[in-house]
């Protein structure tokens, strides 16, 4: 039997080769099609994505991580939950069927009639695979995720390039959703050793109720928290300014989910199994903290580096109004993965209310600022987004101290040092390479520097999390 440790890292190394290789697939795929596409088609997509996400947290309604947190789930628990998402997402894409025209008017768009009815089907869709993304999770089978994750995403990747090739316009990147829910679902159904049967069963659902409502609510203010502020500028400004927004906001996510997805995957079951030992699970969260801000502020604060670069040797000239977006939301995104720190350890307490009203504050207290901020424009109201988010963990932090004994100061010598380390790589590497005018060797060189001083400074300051990631890539190779 492997011990914690060792299943902890199995799962962050396949967990983080997942979300490496999915995010350098984005990037191919993403950049074939701003080529191909305009900010008004990314627009009309993009100001769906608060529906979508809602809608989905409604269809799983919190019990994936409900069964996650049962010790031992049984093959009753897991087709209960099938079939009540199943149902739900039913009833769901309903009521969004008869609402197209409402979502339309809202955007000034009639096109999201048909874009809209079609989208939704991307959750329904899902629906399907949820309960055997729950048993994969909980068994820490990371390889077989990842291996259907890139499965469905050079699938869906292909079709939608080919589909903008032929001029399908924004019905490319709404086609690519949908395929990519539809081929996900089938490997990890190949891949679980779970299937659902007809016997229809929702005892454990009610079980699970008390547990997942509050997850179900918090889930939904924590989507509406990440796309308030695109639903916003879908009623304030042109789809164009939207398009620009959405594409800023798709990158840094991009960035920073591949960290959060990374240590997601493995967070939640590890502290699981420790849960009964508070100094052990404080010593396991406070590593974890370690290796999310070892990885996560280089990363963000690198591509805000180079944001303008990128932009013009990827996609072109057209999106140059993004990047000033982009650099301001990778300050905010390297602190993002922290935040799934924190949910993961108030959730494997049982702490669903917490979790529930720390996102709740969270949302109305961005929602305030986006309406003071409003009047003076998009980048006043990113700003002020960017530094709410940041100082927010605050708030997190001081609730986590009601399970777990974690002090601030701890956590703050846990992280910061990372953070000014690849601050001080940043601008040093910004000041050396200013004298380059070739945008090309420019964003090249930017990135090997900045990789190398990064690299060299953990290196010299004798880092243990440096030290212990090559000792296992290292053993890999063995």
């Amino acid at each position: 039997m492997e011990n914690l440790k060792e299943k902890t890292a199995k799962g962050l190394f396949w967990g983080m080769l997942n979300n490496g290789t999915m995010q350098v697939l984005n990037l191919i795929f993403g950049i074939f099609l701003l080529r191909l596409l305009t900010p008004e088609d990314y627009g009309i997509v993009g100001v769906l994505a608060i529906f979508t996400a809602i809608a989905g947290d409604l269809q799983s309604a919190g019990f994936t991580q409900a069964l996650i947190n049962i010790p031992k789930p049984t093959a009753r628990d897991y087709n209960s939950v099938f079939w009540f998402n199943v149902l739900m997402s039913v009833g769901m894409y309903t009521i969004l069927f008869f609402c197209a025209p409402l979502i339309a008017w809202y955007f000034h768009q009639p096109v999201l009639v048909d874009v809209s009815r079609f989208v939704f089907l991307a959750f329904l869709i899902s629906s399907l695979g949820i309960a055997h993304n729950a048993y994969l999770t909980k068994n820490l089978m990371v390889k077989e995720q990842a291996i259907a994750a890139i499965i469905a995403l050079l699938i869906s990747g292909i079709c939608s390039v080919i589909m903008a090739f032929q001029g399908m316009a924004y019905w490319a990147i709404a086609w690519q959703q949908v395929i990519y829910i539809s081929v996900l679902n089938v490997v990890r159904l190949y891949y679980s050793r779970w299937c659902p049967t007809w016997k229809i069963d929702f005892g454990p659902v009610r079980g699970m109720f008390r547990f997942a409502v509050n997850l179900l609510f918090t889930k939904i203010i924590t989507s509406l928290s990440n796309n308030i502020l695109t639903f916003i500028f879908g009623r304030m400004f042109p789809m164009q300014a939207v398009g620009f927004y959405t594409q800023a906001n798709k990158w840094s996510m991009m960035a920073h989910s591949f960290v959060t997805s990374s240590v997601h995957q493995v967070a939640q079951p590890v502290m699981i199994e420790a849960i009964s030992d508070d100094e052990r699970e404080c010593r396991i969260f406070r590593k974890m903290m370690r290796f999310t801000a070892f990885v996560a502020f280089p990363l963000l604060f690198g591509l805000a580096l180079v944001a303008r670069e990128f932009t013009l040797v990827a996609i072109g000239e057209k999106w140059l109004p993004s990047v000033l977006l982009l650099q301001l939301l990778c300050v905010s995104g390297a602190f993002m993965p922290f935040y799934a720190m924190y949910q993961n350890l108030v959730i494997s307490k049982g702490r669903s209310d917490i979790y529930l009203w720390c996102n709740v504050v969270q949302i109305v207290a961005q929602i305030a600022l986006v309406l003071v901020f409003g009047k003076y424009g998009i980048t006043a109201m990113v700003e002020a987004y960017v530094v709410f988010n940041i100082l927010y963990l605050l708030v997190w932090h001081w609730q986590t101290q009601r399970v777990l004994h974690l002090r601030l100061w701890h956590v703050v010598l846990d992280i910061v040092p990372f953070a000014l380390v690849a601050l001080t790589v940043m601008v040093a590497t910004y000041f050396a390479t200013s004298f380059i005018e070739n945008n090309i060797l420019l964003l090249v060189c930017r990135i090997l520097l900045a990789a190398f001083l990064y690299f060299l400074l953990m290196k010299c300051s004798h880092a243990v999390v440096l030290d212990e990631c090559l000792q296992f890539l290292l053993k890999k190779k063995k």
